[in-house]
């Protein structure tokens, strides 16, 4: 056993286990797995989600915001609005798993953010009836850190990696022959000594989400036996979100302010919470309590919510392409400087939904407004085109 010990530092979760030398040990290892698994069965029944629990730590992670957003969150698929072709598959892959006893294929969600990744992973581990852990790319940095939450899964159970296109190379290596074969490679010593062990896993399912699906590498995207793409959601359907998530915050809502705040919720159930939790301030301070229409439409003009669902970032985006680069086209990272904004987050945050409403769109030059997005702002197209020698 001393040979581990060369590779301590690589794999943490091998400092415990695999470099000690007897097996009071070992146990002491299974049995901290097992405390996890109970900590996390404890947060579950306290009505905390289990992605409120934090891998590196061990200990529960709360705030109010959460609260509620998990709060508002379905645990299975009667519940789940929108997306009905994604949940009739996902239906009968569950149902077909759980027939024959085994765990689910690997699956791949990918889609704009705020449309139910999460929600539907924490919906998968709910009907298979197991076990549900979550991560996310950037905090598993070094292969340690997936030994350690891969070595922990029980048979079956659901690991969900959130933002999966920014796992590092290293780490997306090691998770080839996990998710494949079951297995993890770990290579010790240095040289002509080096040698490889093998540590075989429980069957699991891995559930990655990603925004930039893009950015997968081909041999991680074809490792995903379930590959499935979000949509935004209509009014209707985010309307019937939002009637449901004000029934469970027992806020009184009226069908046509629903409507109201669907039509702002730039297609996003996310963003259709957040505004009715914002809303529901306003008629408890300003109104009765209830929200009706009046009160959605003065709490939405207040908090700068135009009528197509853009804030205040999307119109400045718009107004500075038209204002200092003529309406454009202009490069991404050009808007961002001009914005004081990260280049990142205007390409995945705002831009998608401009370019689905019509504002914005994207040219080999760069990007560029629309006629719509110059109506939309009560500007002249033509006022704004000009030449080297003036006006058009």
């Amino acid at each position: 056993m001393d040979d581990f010990k060369n590779c301590m530092n690589e794999f943490s979760f091998m400092q415990f286990f695999l470099g000690r030398r007897d097996s009071h040990e070992k146990t002491n290892f299974y049995r901290l797995s097992q405390n996890k698994l109970v900590i996390l069965q404890k947060t579950k029944e306290s009505g905390m989600e289990q992605e409120d629990f934090d891998i590196r730590n061990q200990q529960p992670v709360t705030s109010r915001e959460r609260d509620f957003e998990n709060a508002l969150r379905p645990l299975n698929f009667e519940d789940f609005s929108g997306q009905d072709k994604v949940v009739d598959n996902l239906r009968i892959f569950v149902k077909a798993a759980r027939l024959r006893g085994e765990a689910l294929d690997h699956v791949l969600l990918h889609g704009p953010p705020g449309l139910g990744k999460t929600t539907l992973s924490n919906i998968i581990a709910n009907e298979l009836g197991v076990g549900f852990k979550i991560t996310s790319g950037p905090v598993l940095d070094k292969p340690g850190d997936l030994a350690g939450v891969l070595t922990s899964l029980e048979p079956n159970d659901v690991l969900f990696i959130d933002e999966i296109h920014r796992l590092s190379p290293v780490v997306e290596e090691y998770l080839y022959s996990a998710m494949e074969d079951y297995r993890i490679d770990i290579m010790i010593d240095k040289g002509p000594s080096a040698r490889s062990i093998q540590i075989d896993l429980n069957p699991f399912t891995l559930v990655g989400a990603t925004t930039r699906s893009g950015l997968l590498t081909a041999p991680l995207r074809a490792r995903f036996g379930i590959n499935l793409h979000l949509e935004y959601y209509d009014d209707d359907v985010l309307s019937g979100i939002i009637r449901r998530s004000s029934g469970i915050l027992d806020v009184p809502c009226s069908v046509r302010a629903a409507a109201e705040i669907a039509s702002r919720s730039r297609g996003t159930p996310r963003i259709a919470n957040a505004l009715l939790r914002r809303v529901r301030d306003f008629a408890q301070v300003k109104g009765s309590g209830s929200i009706d229409t009046e009160i959605a439409q003065f709490a939405l003009e207040a908090l700068n919510i135009d009528k197509y669902g853009l804030d205040e970032i999307d119109n400045k985006i718009l107004c500075t392409i038209i204002d200092k680069f003529k309406g454009g086209p202009v490069g991404l990272t050009t808007i961002a400087t001009a914005l004081g904004e990260d280049a990142g987050t205007i390409e995945e945050v705002y831009e998608p939904f401009l370019i689905k409403e019509g504002f914005l769109k994207r040219t080999p030059r760069g990007r560029e407004v629309t006629e719509l997005a110059y109506k939309h702002l009560g500007r002249s197209l033509y006022s704004s085109q000009r030449t080297l020698f003036g006006d058009e």
